[in-house]
């Protein structure tokens, strides 16, 4: 079966980044994908040393949770990477994600995984944009295929807005974008992989 993983970069566990993220793999659910959630603020990763060990090994140094979610990720057909916006940008959980993914990008071990991207924010124009930006570049570099939530509405992903924790049950903009987001993932995931049905 096609499997999408959601990756929650938020560092408050319970949160509205987590409720965004859960409604986009109930989607993917009901597309027909299976699912699973990586919640980062309980992983252990540690920040990259830029030791270069991974150019000639493949494989990174630190050996804490990155590497199970690395292959968790290598198994994968579909990923929703998901971040509140911080100062406009992903938070430090998801950064150093992104920093640790390096050893997947010496062989691009992600190539042709289907991606999307959630972000959070504060208001309506708090930096949604300039945080999913952030993602897709990763998405990117590690030569995915980037998706957004798709038709009728055709925007970069999903979209949120919460203050207080819970708000993003409230927020239907951002619930509908997160939900049409991990139904494309699973869609375009189920489609080109046809023998994981």
């Amino acid at each position: 079966m096609v499997k999408i993983i959601g990756i929650i970069g938020s560092p408050r566990k319970g949160g509205n980044t987590e409720i965004y993220v859960k409604k986009a793999l109930e989607s993917a659910q009901n597309a027909g994908a299976e699912t699973e959630i990586i919640n980062l603020a309980t992983a252990e990763i540690e920040p990259c040393t830029a030791c270069d060990i991974c150019k000639s090994t493949g494989e990174c140094a630190i050996y804490d949770d990155m590497v199970e979610i690395g292959k968790k990720l290598q198994e994968a057909h579909g990923v929703i990477i998901a971040s509140p916006v911080y100062f406009g940008s992903v938070t430090a959980q998801t950064k150093i994600f992104i920093d640790r993914s390096r050893p997947l990008r010496i062989d691009f071990k992600l190539k042709d995984k289907v991606a999307g991207a959630i972000s959070v924010g504060a208001s309506r124009n708090g930096g949604q944009e300039t945080t999913l930006n952030t993602i897709h570049n990763f998405m990117f570099i590690q030569d995915m295929i980037i998706v957004g939530d798709g038709a009728p509405l055709g925007h970069y992903g999903g979209a949120g807005v919460s203050g207080a924790a819970g708000d993003a049950a409230q927020d239907e903009v951002g619930l509908e974008t997160s939900a049409n987001l991990g139904k494309r993932v699973a869609e375009l995931a189920i489609k080109l992989n046809p023998d994981s049905k």
